[in-house]
């Protein structure tokens, strides 16, 4: 167990100094790789100062070759951590627009080429997952929570429909992940407290979103919800 504030002592300047190296290796790779790489090294570092253990399961299931939406449940603030890790491919993170705002991290977070979203009305909305479906058809992978925030009891909150619009809008599949333990290594609203367990990623099947076995709309809403469920630990 340790306490949530020396351990933010050292992953703040851990986090300022990868944002430096990510956005000094978007000036020589424009294709984000670098960036890419400089964040894998920051959730490593994360994970391993926080006494964390992954496990993976299903990672077989990930379509290869094409793009995907990956969608699940949020249980804590180590969850970015811990999906920068688990999920078997490049990817980019799909995140409020006020995130790309805070010095050297937003900047990191653009050279990495992850997508922002401006939820601050409905027409800004649309018009940003309009640009995010352009982009995931293009060949992004993101990474979207359904629920919008985290639980705090580690049972699904209800979905938002934003994410299932943008996945029915780019025309690829949806592949459905669960995350256990993250509640038990940093509980929503607790910054006092890290404690070093086991956090485990199960990817379901993929979903799809065209073609003739296509889903839409609310059956495309409980199917994903469904399988993100059947993961969950009692």
């Amino acid at each position: 167990m340790l306490n949530g504030l020396i351990y933010l002592l050292f992953f703040v300047p851990l986090t300022a100094f990868f944002s430096v190296l990510a956005m000094l290796g978007g000036l020589v790779d424009s294709r984000g790789g670098l960036a890419h790489r400089c964040a894998l090294a920051w959730s490593r570092a994360g994970l391993i100062l926080a006494g964390v253990r992954l496990r993976v399961s299903g990672a077989e299931q990930v379509p290869a070759g094409e793009p995907v939406i990956f969608m699940g449940n949020h249980q804590g603030n180590f969850d970015i951590l811990v999906l920068s890790r688990a999920v078997p491919r490049r990817f980019s993170w799909l995140a409020k627009e006020e995130l790309f705002r805070i010095p050297l991290f937003g900047s990191a977070m653009r050279r990495a080429g992850y997508i922002p979203v401006d939820r601050s009305d409905g027409r800004k909305a649309l018009r940003s997952l309009d640009a995010a479906a352009k982009r995931i058809r293009a060949g992004a992978s993101v990474i979207v929570f359904p629920e919008g925030t985290r639980t705090l009891d580690g049972s699904l909150l209800p979905f938002k429909k934003g994410g299932f619009i943008l996945a029915e809008r780019a025309g690829v599949p949806i592949v459905p992940f669960t995350i256990n333990g993250s509640m038990r290594v940093n509980p929503r609203n607790t910054c006092n407290l890290v404690r070093g367990a086991e956090i485990s990623v199960r990817f379901g099947a993929p979903i799809p979103t065209s073609g003739s076995k296509a889903l839409k709309g609310q059956p495309l809403m409980d199917r994903v919800r469904d399988s993100i469920q059947a993961g969950l630990e009692r």
